[in-house]
């Protein structure tokens, strides 16, 4: 099968400068942020608050595409503009998460699987049809005393590659996001070995599955100690060990690499991926694709109120433009308050 039109998919997604938002979050999740900064939890809120996100004027300088949720890739603005024309139109590739969420496997306490293959192939087809060009799909490797386990680790890749397959027939590019986990007491060696090892398993995976890597998106968590760990790891630990893992392990011939923050602050997530930036040219073009990181901020600006619209666009703004700046290694803290709004 001819993957020309992949591939140029792929090099549009991956435009130095540029990164992915992850605007993905399942109806659950988005209610639980909205509440978070006291606002309604009703489908008319979470359409504002995307409208507020996809219509802010500039977002084009920072971003090549967005990642939708299924709900969001059916909405429209207040003049009736589905969201995947108002981004198109302004040169942004709309993406799709097409996984259908986590669930819990008996046999392996404490480790969990992604669901939503069953009927892939013709959600695949409708979202091309709705707009989309490439698509996600995520699933998270813990880390504990007793996890990731090996056999839960291939079970996950194999249905990354599934997926994988599925997308490049559809003609779809198909993004494989297999998220180590913040959570947890262990240190950054610990997050190393178990990356290490994921990101091995999925590409022999990929593979064997005759998946075409030159037309597959990596997201990948940054090398980090875990959120309770007792020494927290300094910008340039965090980049050698995650430039390490993904030398071992990424073939060269993938079109880019993009990170998720993975409940890294704002401000952590952009100095983290400086560091990697700052590192020298690597064999893959590299970029963020956060949602909570860039986010958190425009929310606790907006709450829900019209008259801050103004306000959490211009928070938004400065966070993608940090973002592009550390993906060129050309971020300094110091940027950080330029916002205005």
């Amino acid at each position: 099968m001819d993957h020309a039109h992949l591939y140029e998919q792929a090099r549009f997604m991956m435009q130095k400068g540029k990164g992915i938002l992850a605007a993905d979050e399942s109806v659950s999740t988005m209610n639980e942020r909205l509440a978070a900064v006291l606002v309604d939890e009703t489908a008319e809120m979470r359409r504002i608050y995307r409208q507020v996100l996809f219509t802010a004027p500039g977002i084009e300088k920072y971003l090549s595409g967005v990642i939708f949720y299924d709900a969001s890739m059916r909405n429209s603005t207040d003049d009736g503009v589905p969201f995947p024309d108002v981004l198109a139109s302004r040169g942004i590739m709309p993406g799709i998460k097409v996984d259908k969420g986590i669930v819990d496997i008996v046999e392996f306490p404490g480790e969990k699987i992604s669901q939503g293959l069953d009927d892939l192939d013709e959600r695949m087809w409708e979202y091309a049809n709705l707009g989309a060009y490439f698509a996600k799909w995520r699933a998270t490797v813990p880390i504990a005393q007793n996890t990731p386990t090996e056999a839960v680790m291939v079970m996950n890749a194999m249905i990354l590659a599934r997926y994988a397959s599925i997308c490049q027939k559809e003609g779809i590019v198909p993004m494989v996001e297999p998220e180590v986990l913040m959570h947890g007491s262990h240190d950054v060696n610990r997050s190393e070995e178990v990356t290490t090892r994921a990101l091995q398993i999925l590409f022999a995976t990929l593979r064997e599955y005759k998946v075409d890597l030159k037309a597959v998106i990596l997201k990948t968590s940054m090398v980090i100690a875990g959120d309770g760990a007792k020494i927290q790891t300094s910008a340039e630990e965090v980049a050698d060990a995650t430039l390490r893992t993904l030398r071992m392990t990424v073939p060269y011939d993938i079109p880019g690499v993009v990170f998720l923050s993975g409940g890294q602050t704002p401000v952590r997530a952009t100095e983290n991926l400086q560091a990697i930036a700052t590192r020298g040219p690597q064999p893959w073009p590299i970029t963020f694709s956060y949602s909570r990181a860039i986010e958190e901020p425009v929310l606790a600006t907006w709450k829900g109120k019209s008259e801050n619209v103004e306000k959490a666009q211009a928070v938004l703004l400065h966070r993608l433009k940090m973002n592009s700046l550390a993906a060129q290694g050309k971020y300094d803290s110091k940027m950080e308050k330029e916002v205005s709004g």
